[in-house]
């Protein structure tokens, strides 16, 4: 790995395997890809399932974390160190509940990305004091404004921001990683989120094609994973 306990590590905390619906990596295609990116490490965030990162962590369990995006009533929730998954659809405050039960760190997922999935402004205040971050620049947010209101609304909160990349191709991963200082578990992460260090690259137009284009083969039981 690349990093140093005085530059701190490079971690993506927000990619996705074929194991999401519109993912097209296999587990080793992400694990290649972030190792090629001189990530430190990487948070396999399924949509609503940890199968593609317990298969990614069971290959590479010195960089993988095994974590899961929620989608909720209202917007979507990643969470990090999960040990359960979490199902779809459940009220915010639950989903959230859920995974903090486990010990799981706890990310509000690009948060005012109403274009994709967004939360309510009350909802988010009932969140505010018992999540451990925010996705303050999400790579693959096309909504004017969206990012900036959340990086604002998490400082405005006391807040640790994290950027994530939202990878669901090889080449997305590690675009927008965050630095930070070296952690080992849960707990070691919530004292480095305090010293994160966004990136704010944003991906490539076409990304959203490939999203699309996995779907299909999803469909056509074309793309078997994990």
């Amino acid at each position: 790995m690349n990093g140093s306990p005085a530059r701190g590590w490079r971690v993506e905390f927000h990619s996705h395997t074929c194991a999401s619906p519109d993912g097209l990596m296999r587990p080793g295609d992400l694990i290649r890809a972030a190792r090629a990116q001189g990530l430190d490490r990487i948070v396999v965030t399924d949509h609503n399932t940890l199968a593609g990162a317990r298969a990614a962590h069971a290959q590479a369990p010195d960089l993988v974390i095994v974590g899961e995006e929620v989608l909720t009533t209202e917007g979507e929730l990643l969470g990090w160190f999960v040990q359960e998954e979490v199902p779809a659809g459940l009220e915010p405050w639950e989903a959230l509940e859920r995974l903090k039960a486990q010990g799981a760190v706890v990310a509000l997922a690009h948060p005012f990305d109403t274009w994709r999935q967004g939360f309510r402004a009350e909802t988010l205040a009932q969140l505010a004091p018992y999540v451990d971050a925010v996705e303050g620049f999400n790579a693959r947010t096309r909504k004017p404004g969206a990012n900036q209101a959340a990086w604002e609304w998490a400082q405005a909160h006391g807040l640790p921001v994290v950027s994530g990349s939202d990878a669901h191709l090889a080449p997305e991963v590690g675009r927008a990683a965050t630095r930070l200082p070296p952690f080992h578990d849960a707990a070691s992460l919530r004292q480095a989120l305090k010293d994160a260090q966004p990136a704010r690259r944003g991906a490539a137009w076409w990304v959203n094609l490939g999203s699309r284009w996995a779907v299909v083969l999803h469909r056509l039981g074309w793309l078997r994973c994990p």
